[in-house]
């Protein structure tokens, strides 16, 4: 299998998996705890490749990702590129010095992951930074193209950011740096959120909607809670999809909202977030009626769940304008 193309072209928001801004919000504050207690400490060259699965996802992917970039690596035992492929990114990530955590993800023992990342086949790399997801390839590469791909996702980490990587010491013990779940002072709402979590992490998408229904009866302004139902919600929708049945009716009825719909939730799980927001909106222009009501608010619905104040947002409301008025 060829690699896909490798190019940074924009950091995607991480809609398949759970509320990356609230993943973000809590590794801040783990890292403003730790730095109150002195520092996070240095890690082991061995610490910078690690085994991750569906439980430690957010604790060791996307709280760590707002200190250093993560790169995912999905493979499987019997996936012989993937026994091509893992050393290299292994052996790069030690010599990386802290620039990057290689996270490496069976997709045989965490089919849900797998999923959430839309992935066809593998081996699959994915970086997360800052609490979103970024596809980098898919199927073998050369060195040289990895190392270009690393040196991009540095550079974008570090510049749109600001994370300058992990400390390493040569002479730590593997496993001796602080947890990056560092306890911190628990809100009013940090129970319902944390069943939130909890559900999600069981696979229980229902649970989760439920519970973050539970904090906004209570407090209807909640962010975290308003992203999370966003997500599980568009999640929940997705779950049943054939995939390549909803691509075939978008593309064949373009005029048609509910197909049109459809292909959107698809292509937001799949991280495309320009082409979910550019389908609804050439669909607001197609239809009128109840049918264009419907794609406006999932439009907006869409909006919400990968946050309101993100440039491709700001650039989809002006279009939505444009297209109903």
């Amino acid at each position: 299998m060829q690699p896909r193309n490798m190019s940074m072209s924009g950091v995607v928001d991480l809609a398949a998996v759970k509320a990356a801004q609230e993943a973000k919000a809590k590794a801040e504050q783990t890292r403003a705890e730790a730095a109150r207690q002195g520092g996070a400490g240095a890690v082991a060259p061995a610490d910078l490749v690690i085994d991750v699965d569906e439980a430690g996802f957010e604790r060791d992917v996307l709280q760590r990702s707002a200190e250093v970039p993560v790169v995912l690596d999905f493979w499987a035992e019997w996936c012989q590129p993937c026994k091509q492929l893992s050393p290299v990114l292994e052996r790069l990530a030690v010599e990386y010095n802290g620039r990057i955590l290689l996270a490496k993800i069976d997709v045989d023992a965490n089919q849900m992951l797998m999923q959430q990342f839309g992935i066809q086949g593998i081996p699959a790399v994915f970086a997360v930074v800052a609490g979103q997801a970024l596809p980098l390839f898919q199927g073998a590469a050369g060195e040289d193209q990895i190392r270009g791909t690393l040196d991009q996702l540095i550079q974008v980490a570090e510049e749109r950011f600001g994370l300058t990587g992990l400390t390493v010491d040569p002479d730590a013990q593997p496993g001796a740096a602080p947890a990056a779940d560092a306890a911190v002072a628990a809100g009013p709402y940090d129970a319902l959120l944390e069943a939130a979590v909890q559900a999600l992490d069981a696979g229980d998408l229902a649970g989760a909607v439920q519970a973050y229904k539970n904090v906004l009866g209570d407090d209807p302004g909640n962010s975290e809670a308003k992203l999370g139902l966003a997500q599980a919600e568009l999640l929940q929708r997705v779950q049943g999809m054939d995939p390549q049945a909803v691509r075939t009716a978008a593309a064949e009825k373009p005029a048609d909202a509910e197909a049109q719909i459809a292909g959107a939730d698809l292509d937001l799980v799949g991280g495309h977030v320009e082409d979910a927001f550019g389908r609804l909106i050439e669909a607001v222009r197609r239809t009128a009626g109840d049918d264009r009501d419907a794609v406006r608010r999932r439009l907006l619905e869409l909006f919400e769940v990968v946050g309101t104040d993100d440039p491709r947002v700001v650039n989809a409301r002006r279009a939505l304008a444009r297209a109903l008025f």
